[in-house]
């Protein structure tokens, strides 16, 4: 049996899409600013918001740190080879295990695995290639690519 399980597509109407454009663009915004903007009622609002999450539309909100306001100056990809596919679970255990991983993807082509990695500078980079990566049992090699600045980024577009 396959374990693979993909979940219908929730009915969003418009309503749901100018809540959810409202609230990408500020997380903090408050329901009664959102309800005006709507044109419908707060508690509406706060129903249809509800609705979202428990579909998993949306989830949660959070505050989004700065790294370079703390010191992280350095903003690298991974992309990991593996020695053989069934390492993957227990090299992502070790990986998840290592702060300055901030994102990981299982991938298709030629990684296996690709990671987002933020360090203070390019030196500690080298020290978490050289002192963690490269000690986890199943990695055969990576190669890394810094980011000199992001461009952009954002959410899928809600249509």
């Amino acid at each position: 049996m396959n374990d693979l399980h993909i979940e219908p597509l929730p009915n969003i109407d418009d309503l749901d899409e100018k809540i959810l454009k409202l609230i990408t663009k500020n997380a903090r915004i408050p329901f009664l600013e959102v309800a005006r903007e709507c044109g419908v009622s707060g508690a509406a609002i706060h129903q249809r918001v509800q609705r979202l999450l428990n579909l998993g539309v949306v989830s949660g909100s959070e505050f989004l740190v700065n790294p370079q306001k703390l010191g992280y100056f350095t903003c690298a990809y991974m992309g990991i080879y593996l020695e053989k596919a069934k390492y993957h679970k227990t090299v992502v255990q070790e990986l998840v295990k290592i702060p300055e991983i901030v994102e990981c993807h299982y991938t298709t082509g030629s990684y296996a695995i690709f990671i987002k990695v933020q360090t203070k500078t390019n030196k500690h980079l080298k020290k978490l290639i050289d002192e963690d990566l490269q000690e986890i049992e199943g990695i055969a090699r990576t190669e890394t690519f810094i980011s000199l600045e992001m461009e952009f980024k954002r959410q899928v577009p809600i249509k």
